[in-house]
């Protein structure tokens, strides 16, 4: 027997609504079964639908399950701070004021809540340079002499990514992937913007492997990008990513680290439908 959810259609990253990447939140989804989860997020298209669950551990405010089309992520970046805002926005209520830690998969994920919502980039699963025959293969799909590749690096925070850097934002919004070269790859472009520019780069994120061609805005990616970059020194701890441009949307992303060395991923949230599910 279906039952109707709360639900919220909400647009994360967006410089004004409609122009960031949308993600569908399943709010009291407890009782819908791991086959309609996927079901429903078949039946959406989106890059990612999000079910929010109560907690199994203390230390969380709610639990969150994140599918693709293709299948289930163990983390994703916009889908976070989507599903923090639907819930703060339907009555959630974290055990602290200027906190919200969100269980996933990937362990648990904080919220922090100020002008705008930031999570706190989880630790990556996988780091370090890609090796010569991985890095052959996406600059050949990517259709890009390998010369034009300043840096690459495993940027694995869960969804399996790694990134290249080109010289510029330009050389990376002229990409013409051949994505079909590389079905199972989840992999970004990255490059800098000319000093003074709003934003100091533009990426891009393929996802084929999990049903994704060009994900309009990630923030899961920009996490892990943002960890090797400040980390390594290549970027300023505080500093802003444009990504979507080439699909017709305008994202902006926030990165600040802390002294610490903990990222902060950040941007608007804006609920744009909602009304219920049936599941």
């Amino acid at each position: 027997m279906t039952r109707q959810h709360r639900f919220a259609q909400v647009d994360v990253f967006g410089a004004e609504p409609y122009l960031g990447n949308p993600v569908a939140v399943v709010l009291d989804a407890e009782g819908i079964d791991d086959a309609s989860m996927q079901r429903i997020a078949r039946w959406t298209n989106l890059s990612e639908t999000t079910f929010v669950l109560p907690p199994t551990t203390p230390e969380a405010d709610y639990r969150l399950r994140i599918f693709t089309p293709g299948g289930e992520l163990p983390f994703a970046g916009h889908p976070t701070l989507g599903s923090a805002h639907a819930w703060l926005e339907h009555g959630g209520e974290p055990q602290r004021a200027d906190r919200i830690v969100q269980e996933c998969e990937a362990g648990l994920v904080e919220v922090r809540r100020g002008d705008v919502l930031a999570f706190a980039a989880p630790p990556m699963r996988r780091t370090g340079e890609l090796d010569a025959d991985h890095l052959a293969r996406l600059v050949d799909a990517l259709g890009i002499a390998p010369e034009r590749v300043v840096g690459h690096q495993w940027v694995d925070n869960g969804p399996g990514w790694c990134v290249v850097q080109l010289p510029s934002a330009q050389e990376v919004l002229d990409l013409e992937p051949d994505l079909a070269r590389i079905p199972d790859a989840m992999v970004g472009a990255i490059g800098a913007y000319p000093p003074g520019s709003e934003h100091a780069f533009e990426l891009r994120s393929f996802a084929p492997a999990v049903g994704v061609p060009e994900d309009p805005v990630c923030g899961s990616m920009n996490a892990s990008v943002a960890q090797w970059l400040t980390s390594t020194g290549a970027a300023e701890r505080s500093y802003a990513v444009s990504q979507g441009r080439r699909l017709g949307r305008a994202g902006s992303i926030a990165i600040d680290a802390d002294a610490d060395g903990t990222v902060w991923v950040g941007g608007a949230t804006v609920t744009c439908f909602s009304g219920t599910a049936i599941a």
